[in-house]
């Protein structure tokens, strides 16, 4: 293998050649691995403890075939521990109780520590998460769990809390070049070929693969299977090489991070007043399989979020999207979508009443012991009147301008309360003149509630 230094190990089994070419070049040790110098480069905290044996239990997140799996044999290696792997795919607690007995015979009878490797760790529920706390607390286990999606929505406060996550990225350019030269010089080695590249396929190769070391391997694997080779050659060409890829499968996965990734842009750039972006990253969500609906109903978050009284229409444009796509189904109702979508990226913005509704809901739990002011309370019966309940309630539609003037309507420990702050953009400049007038008709005013 050409390592990440450039150096040539060809470290492989070449008696493994059932397995799929990913499989039998699985680096083995950490000079082999290729990727991943953010948290692996010489002198970082987690190399230095794979070096010296001493790894902790950890959580790998990142992309599919940037090397989780890989990173977890080679610290059980180092550690020299046996790995036991557990797919919360195919797996129950049945399974992790099997896992948990044989790590603690291995630590008894063979003095010899184990690293349980749980891949998708995420699909786990709650209590079989919960079954690995105490082999981890007490040591019976080296814990690394492998996921796709964001931990801190996907696991357990209590294994987060026990372990250290670790955040994997896509593999560069440079990376899966690294990951190509290495099946090259074993196709070389194990078949005795040559392999040639025609018109800067290999860069098609490493661009078709995504950061995906896997997807690089199969693709170039598969590749090999379609070209017969002629005179100890394989020549691979960029139409070979579409052929085997088909249509590049598009990164999209609904209820994983890179369908929230997706979705994340499309929001910020209606909210950044951005039609063009919009319409992109919707484009994005429907050719990837998504549902519109989804989209529709972040239109009305956004029309409360993001839009708010600076232009009311924007919530009812996009109740009217919803509607249409129901009654004349996604062709035109996809359309009708979009074009709520760019009229909201158009649309004048504030977060004016999101910002007021959060400090009020944050208010009203402070502050739950107040009792309501007795002349906001109905006087409901005789005894709930002698008690004072209506009392001196100015009934607004009887004063000037239908407005109270000096009336309040908070308890009076909250008296001077200010939450809802307009913009000056789009209508919500003109709710802000009448807020300022009647602000002054308050201050003005000789009957105030409270001084």
């Amino acid at each position: 293998m050409i390592n990440a230094n450039g150096e040539l190990s060809l470290g492989f089994d070449e008696n493994l050649d059932f397995q799929p070419l990913a499989a039998r070049l699985r680096p083995r040790t950490l000079q082999d691995y290729v990727g991943q110098q953010h948290i692996l480069s010489t002198g970082m905290p987690l190399q230095k403890a794979i070096e010296q044996g001493k790894c902790h239990s950890v959580i790998f997140w990142g992309p599919p075939g940037t090397g989780k799996t890989t990173l977890a044999e080679i610290i059980a290696t180092h550690a020299d521990a046996e790995i036991a792997r557990v797919s919360a795919v195919t797996s129950g607690i049945k399974d992790i109780r099997e896992a948990i007995t044989q790590a603690k015979d291995r630590a008894i009878h063979q003095q010899k520590r184990t690293v349980l490797f749980v891949d998708e760790v995420h699909r786990f529920n709650k209590s079989q998460q919960d079954a690995f706390l105490p082999h981890i607390e007490d040591g019976t286990i080296i814990f690394i769990g492998a996921t796709t999606e964001n931990p801190a929505f996907e696991l357990n406060q209590a294994i987060l809390s026990r372990t250290r996550v670790y955040t994997l990225k896509k593999l560069t350019e440079s990376d899966l070049t690294c990951v190509l030269n290495n099946a090259v010089a074993h196709i070389t080695v194990s078949k005795n070929l040559t392999i040639n590249f025609k018109d800067s396929a290999d860069t098609q190769l490493i661009k078709l693969a995504d950061g995906d070391a896997r997807r690089l391997l199969n693709l170039f694997e598969n590749c090999l299977d379609l070209v017969e080779s002629s005179n100890d050659e394989i020549v691979i060409s960029i139409e070979q090489i579409k052929q085997v890829a088909g249509n590049k499968i598009v990164l999209y996965d609904k209820g994983g991070d890179a369908f929230y990734d997706i979705i994340s842009a499309f929001h910020k750039s209606v909210r950044g007043s951005d039609p063009d972006a919009a319409l992109y990253w919707y484009a994005r969500i429907l050719t990837g399989g998504g549902d519109a609906l989804y989209v529709a109903r972040r239109l009305l978050a956004i029309a409360s979020e993001d839009i708010g009284n600076a232009d009311p229409r924007a919530m009812q444009l996009a109740i009217n999207a919803w509607d249409t796509f129901q009654r004349v189904g996604p062709s035109e109702g996809e359309r009708a979508i979009a074009q709520a979508a760019v009229y909201m990226a158009l649309a004048p913005k504030s977060n004016a009443v999101y910002n007021a509704f959060k400090q009020a809901l944050v208010l009203a739990k402070e502050t739950s012991n107040l009792d309501v002011p007795l002349h906001l309370k109905n006087a409901t019966s005789s005894i709930t009147k002698e008690l004072g309940h209506g009392n001196e309630y100015r009934y607004a539609h009887n004063e000037a301008n239908a407005f109270a003037a000096g009336e309040n309507y908070f308890p009076e420990q909250l008296a001077h309360t200010s939450l809802y702050h307009p913009s000056d953009r789009g209508l919500e400049k003109q709710l802000k003149e009448k807020l300022d007038f009647l602000n002054r008709l308050d201050q003005q005013s000789e009957e105030k509630r409270y001084e």
